[in-house]
């Protein structure tokens, strides 16, 4: 799951992941005996500092197209993404082991940090401001 976290002043907090050097919104898989919104409450504190609170959802993504091999045990799937939106409550952007950086960034910048083809995809689709969530 990804999370679209927008503070008041209508920034994006970004974090800029170590494992490629791309920018990209928190997020992370839910561990086993947790729920949907704890686990993205937790992925985007761990990622970032930020304690948010979730507040929707942007899309569901399933690209068949977009299978991930895990070089580690030889296994591969078909990964979908759920992007839900949140508000900041607490905390002040900081790195972990898995982002080198962290900062808000105004909705205006957004299309000037490198990302993968499908975070891109997901926050143009979150920037479009639909009715309803993105389904595909």
């Amino acid at each position: 799951m990804n999370v679209i976290v927008v503070n008041e002043n209508d920034e994006v907090l970004l974090i800029r992941r170590t494992d490629n050097d791309n920018w990209a919104v928190p997020g992370g898989a839910i561990d086993l005996g947790e729920s949907v919104p704890d686990a993205a409450v937790r992925e985007t504190r761990e990622e970032s500092g930020i304690t948010c609170e979730i507040t929707g959802i942007s899309g569901i993504y399933s690209d068949p197209r977009h299978i991930i091999y895990y070089t580690s045990d030889g296994e591969a799937r078909q990964e979908f993404s759920m992007v839900l939106t949140a508000r900041p409550v607490s905390g002040s952007p900081s790195t972990s082991d898995e982002p080198r950086e962290v900062r808000w960034v105004p909705k205006t910048d957004l299309d000037r940090y490198r990302m993968d083809r499908s975070m891109k995809i997901r926050i143009t689709h979150f920037l479009e401001e639909r009715t309803t969530p993105y389904i595909g």
